[in-house]
């Protein structure tokens, strides 16, 4: 059984994965009544007949077609979501069910971001530099660094081009923590050498430089180095009503969630089940974004 996992594992490493075949919409378009502009869906894209199922594999990673970032399996199931140890905005406490999803093993990085770019299917980052570089997108010594300076949309584009999307909160949390209400990806106490957080080191570090600060499913750097976008709306007081299964956020807002923390924030600001906010059409040294895919 362990042969035959490794095998499907392999194919899809190497042919990677088909273009989608189709995006399903999980709301109604809704106007934004503090913009008067149009809202963006919340949308789950399948992946393409023979990707790989839950009753095929187990925990483990595959890869992807035009940005080689290699995937993480998060299996279906219930998973505790918020904290009582946070904001008011983390309560209350609830038990959510996901389907089975893939999530980016690491952050978007610059290399990746540039080919979309390079094929016109996304706009450039809003500027080159970082917190302490002058040259930091399109210089290759940063090529496997966090993108960063990319607003909501940008990292939207970036995520149909790779042919997946942007997680949703609850996606992004359980990925991050798992089913035992651990407070950061590794366990319950913070330490500096599992996270780039708190100006230990000052600005992004190369994706995946935190080998032993990894989640349950094998997700590097979702405590600390860049905030990440999620798909959702933010509401403080989602999670009072928030469904108790494949929750997709409020239908509309004025400001998107964005999960992790980053390298300039406090070790409180790094826990898994903080949520952190900002207008779609901002964007930061410290704001960068992952991408996860459906299973049909």
């Amino acid at each position: 059984m362990i042969g035959a996992v490794a095998a499907v594992v392999l194919v899809i490493a190497v042919i990677g994965f088909s273009a989608l075949s189709k995006t399903r919409s999980n709301t109604p378009p809704v106007d934004n009544p503090a913009t008067d502009a149009p809202v963006v869906e919340n949308s789950v894209t399948e992946v393409p007949v023979g990707s790989p199922t839950s009753s095929e594999l187990g925990i483990g990673s595959t890869m992807t077609g035009k940005d080689d970032m290699i995937l993480m399996y998060v299996p279906a199931g219930e998973f505790t979501m918020g904290s009582d140890n946070g904001g008011e905005d983390e309560k209350p406490v609830h038990t959510v069910y996901l389907d089975a999803f893939w999530i980016d093993q690491t952050e978007v990085t610059n290399k990746m971001y540039a080919a979309c770019v390079a094929a016109d299917a996304c706009a450039p980052p809003a500027t080159s530099s970082s917190q302490t570089q002058d040259s930091y997108y399109g210089n290759a010594q940063f090529d496997n660094y966090p993108v960063i300076y990319v607003t909501w949309d940008k990292a939207k584009a970036f995520c149909a081009w790779a042919g997946r999307r942007l997680p949703t909160e609850a996606e992004w949390e359980k990925a991050a923590r798992g089913t035992d209400e651990r407070a950061y990806p590794w366990g319950n106490s913070i330490k500096g050498t599992l996270a780039n957080y708190y100006n230990k080191v000052g600005d992004t570090t190369a994706a995946g430089s935190y080998e032993d600060g990894k989640s349950p499913y094998g997700a590097l750097d979702m405590a600390g180095n860049v905030l990440e976008w999620v798909s959702d709306w933010y509401d403080e007081s989602y999670y009072e009503s928030s469904p108790a299964s494949n929750p997709l956020g409020p239908a509309r807002g004025n400001l998107r969630v964005l999960r992790g923390g980053s390298w300039n924030k406090s070790d409180y600001s790094v826990r898994s089940a903080l949520r952190s906010m900002q207008g779609p059409t901002n964007s930061d040294n410290s704001i960068g974004f992952r991408c996860a895919l459906s299973i049909p």
